[in-house]
């Protein structure tokens, strides 16, 4: 007899819960951003799939590992992208959990390194995002390089400014402000790629987010 599959989804940050039902709905449970010893109550209550795209950072109460590894040695399937989940994916591939988008391969293959990469501010309330996350500014910033809207040393100040600036305050609008009173980018300028990224953002982390209720929901239907 085929073992029934019980799937949790961790999210509402890189993408809302209501979003995500669009995409994988039948019999998932979709819970908030993964907190420590979630992973280890999601197992004692019967889920034997669970994705995990969001999750808190630099905190005491992240996810522990462990609580992961216990669960893969377990037998629950457990798939990771995006945002925490591509962090844990990229540090416990080894042990069985499944990774999958371009975050994953990123921190994977050392492309970056820091958490603040995908990190951001959220509405306590609500767990949306306030601010922007690095990973998607830098794609939205290189694509406004490459169309002409920027050069590419702009490109590399600009990239400096997002780096230095701390992941809660980071946002695209604060980042050309900054880039105006440094001279990186005439007023003019700054308004052509303020508008640029409200229109054309590269929202790698809600891609990826799609890319592991996909995978879930591949899982599902085996």
């Amino acid at each position: 007899m085929n073992k029934v599959l019980r799937p949790i989804v961790f999210a509402g940050t890189s993408i809302s819960h209501e979003d995500a039902k669009k995409i994988l709905d039948v019999n998932v449970k979709y819970s908030r951003p993964v907190f420590r010893c979630d992973v280890q109550k999601a197992v004692k209550k019967g889920y034997n799939v669970i994705g995990i795209i969001d999750g808190i950072f630099f905190d005491k109460t992240a996810v522990a590992h462990k609580e992961i590894i216990k669960a893969l040695k377990s037998g629950v399937i457990v798939v990771g992208g995006c945002s925490m989940g591509a962090l844990r994916a990229s540090e416990l591939d080894t042990y069985g959990m499944i990774g999958v988008g371009k975050v994953y391969e990123w921190y994977r293959d050392g492309v970056i390194e820091a958490d603040d990469e995908v990190a951001v501010a959220t509405n306590p309330d609500t767990f949306e995002p306030v601010s922007n996350p690095m990973v998607n500014i830098r794609e939205t910033f290189n694509a406004a390089c490459d169309g002409g809207i920027i050069d590419k040393d702009t490109l590399n100040l600009l990239m400096g400014i997002a780096k230095r600036t701390h992941y809660i305050e980071r946002t695209y609008f604060g980042i050309v402000k900054q880039s105006v009173k440094d001279s990186v980018l005439s007023s003019d300028a700054g308004d052509v790629l303020i508008k640029y990224c409200k229109e054309h953002e590269v929202d790698v982390k809600r891609s990826d987010a799609i890319a592991v209720l996909e995978k879930v929901k591949e899982i599902l239907e085996q």
